[in-house]
């Protein structure tokens, strides 16, 4: 059957048009979906469109702590809690309590980190994401980090924290996801920070079923997310871990994280914890 010039152009425009709405669908189904796990990860009222006014939401946020930046960190360095070491390197770290991807980073660098801490050698500066608790239902991760900055904020020892961190990601503690997910309760939680050196007041207070730092953590999730710099090379969207180092995104070298993080920060195994070497990067 032989196909007239003008029945070929109706059929591309139909072509076009069905390509046209499959796109729409697409893109409504992409915003439900983000909408509907927005229910479960933010509380906000209305999820932010863009970076600014995900920005500004995050300063209008009442209870907040103290210590965080406008961006959502939290610096520490060996002279404490807000103190930055000039001439070093600042490895910014965005973690989630349940990623398995944050986990092997933890175990991995969380001792070299520590000891270049304690000689000056970096200051660090942590963001607490908490955009996967729809993956354990009962808000594991808000639980986990609105303890962390609890802790951050009442505990002026960071070394609590940072053992406090490395407990939760520890391989016979971390949760699994979505399926694998076992409930961890907050008392479970608090004998992590308890083993780590935080006080019990301060950790009766960071698992008091307030979870005072909801909203601004969920506020922070909402900006974090829209923030470019922090995308993978050729991604459209934000994923944990994400390292960034004097404000660059390190590209973790699965082969080898601990060579591959000391390359990126400049120094040797064997110069990790001197505080007479200062990185070279």
């Amino acid at each position: 059957m032989t196909i007239s010039a003008s029945e070929r152009r109706q059929q591309t425009i139909i072509g076009m048009l069905t390509v046209a709405i499959i796109a729409v669908l697409l893109v409504v189904c992409g915003v439900a979906l983000y909408r509907g796990m927005s229910v479960n990860r933010s509380a906000t009222t209305d999820v932010p469109q863009s970076e600014q006014a995900a920005h500004d939401a995050l300063r209008k946020i009442k209870v907040k702590p103290s210590l965080a930046d406008d961006k959502g960190g939290i610096l520490v360095s060996k002279n404490g809690y807000g103190s930055k070491i000039d001439g070093v390197p600042t490895v910014g770290m965005y973690l989630e309590p349940l990623c398995p991807g944050c986990a092997l980073v933890s175990r991995t660098l969380d001792p070299t980190i520590k000891s270049m801490l304690d000689a000056g050698q970096i200051n660090l500066d942590l963001h607490f994401m908490t955009f996967q608790d729809y993956k354990s239902g009962d808000e594991y991760s808000t639980r986990a980090f609105n303890a962390a900055v609890t802790i951050a904020q009442q505990d002026p020892d960071p070394d609590h924290l940072l053992g406090y961190l490395m407990n939760i990601y520890a391989q016979d503690f971390q949760p699994g996801e979505l399926s694998e997910y076992r409930s961890v309760t907050d008392d479970q939680l608090k004998q992590q920070a308890l083993d780590a050196g935080v006080d019990k007041t301060t950790a009766d207070a960071a698992f008091d079923g307030r979870y005072r730092y909801r909203a601004w953590l969920k506020a922070a999730d909402d900006y974090t997310i829209l923030r470019p710099e922090l995308y993978a090379p050729g991604k459209n969207g934000f994923s944990t871990p994400t390292v960034m180092i004097n404000d660059r995104r390190w590209q973790m070298d699965g082969s080898d994280l601990k060579d591959s993080f000391l390359t990126a920060v400049g120094l040797g195994e064997n110069e990790v914890g001197n505080p007479t070497v200062k990185p070279k990067n």
